[in-house]
């Protein structure tokens, strides 16, 4: 039998083996305020970049996305050269 962490694992590599499926360099710890609630608003709070430490903060899943976007297309490719 397989546990759940064997198969996760398995889940990081890529088929090529140089870059894995899930990089750290993309990798984000999300922060909800208090007042967060699963529906209806508000839906705040704050987003690391785990490898850079940017921060940012939203106040809507709008402005969560677009702020992730907004660090990943600024990392552009150059974090898969470290």
């Amino acid at each position: 039998m397989t546990s759940k962490r064997t198969r996760r694992a398995g889940r990081g590599a890529s088929a090529g083996g140089d870059v894995p499926a899930l990089p750290v360099w993309k990798a984000f710890v999300v922060q909800f305020s208090r007042e967060t609630r699963s529906r209806g608003a508000p839906f705040s709070g704050r987003a690391e970049h785990v490898s850079s430490g940017r921060r940012v903060w939203f106040a809507s899943t709008q402005e969560l996305i677009a702020a992730l976007k907004k660090i990943l297309d600024q990392l552009g490719e150059k974090a898969t050269t470290k």
